[in-house]
């Protein structure tokens, strides 16, 4: 006798990936939560293999951790390895100015402090440090395309999901500043000044430095009362027609 099986339908490994990984860089899987794949696949509406297959991707990405026979746990956000990501960020970025410095014509540095002046922003809601926080990496991600080499571009956008949740706390405390420091850093590069250029970067990642015990603790109180990033990156797919299954 044949019974009905319920099947969830099918989704584009590359779409379990995403929210995943949206659900990893934005910890609304929770620090040291051990991660259910079964749930997972359950919000998901999918099997367990494509949820396994992200996760796999996902852990070799940093952002998950993998213990043999026991799965998956979400990545701990504590100082040491806040610290460890700045100054891992402070060694690529002061590369890339550098070379940037030295390779990037004119114009592309013209139509770089164009889209720094286009990105100013009076911060005084979640909402407008969401755009911020958007504004921040795609200021990083277009500079490192100007250095002239593939590889810190890749290093940049790697970092940028990494420290992505640190920064928005970083950036709800601090709101306008960031944007500033961007024009100062442009009118330095347009002078072709590679040794205030390299200054004005290393102070610009040092303001976080400086703090990163207080961005920690406010990263767990953030998390555990709202999270509004988390919540950012889910609207997003939902307005994207990729909304989970209902339970």
């Amino acid at each position: 006798m044949m019974t009905d099986t319920y099947a969830p339908p099918a989704a584009p490994p590359g779409h379990v990936y995403d929210r995943i990984k949206a659900m990893a860089t934005t910890f609304r899987l929770r620090p040291g939560e051990r991660v259910n794949e079964l749930e997972l696949a359950r919000q998901l509406g999918v099997s367990r293999t494509p949820v396994r297959e992200a996760l796999n991707r996902i852990a070799a990405e940093g952002f998950l951790v993998a213990t043999p026979n026991r799965g998956y746990t979400v990545r701990p956000l504590d100082a040491q390895q806040l610290m460890d990501l700045y100054e891992y960020r402070a060694t690529v970025e002061l590369g890339v100015v550098r070379l940037v410095c030295a390779r990037a014509s004119d114009q592309a540095l013209a139509e770089l402090a164009r889209s720094v002046e286009d990105s100013r922003d009076e911060v005084d809601h979640d909402a407008q440090a969401l755009r911020l926080l958007s504004r921040d990496e795609a200021f990083h991600e277009h500079l490192a395309s100007l250095a002239g080499n593939p590889e810190f571009l890749r290093s940049v956008r790697s970092l940028n999901e990494r420290i992505r949740f640190p920064r928005w706390i970083d950036l709800k405390a601090r709101r306008n500043k960031t944007c500033n420091d961007h024009a100062d850093l442009v009118r330095a590069l347009q002078s072709r000044d590679a040794a205030v250029v390299q200054a004005l970067m290393s102070q610009h990642i040092d303001k976080h430095l400086d703090h990163v015990i207080e961005l920690t603790r406010a990263g767990y109180a953030e998390i555990y009362m709202g999270n509004a990033l988390a919540d950012y990156a889910e609207s997003r797919f939902i307005r994207a027609g990729n909304a989970p299954v209902s339970s």
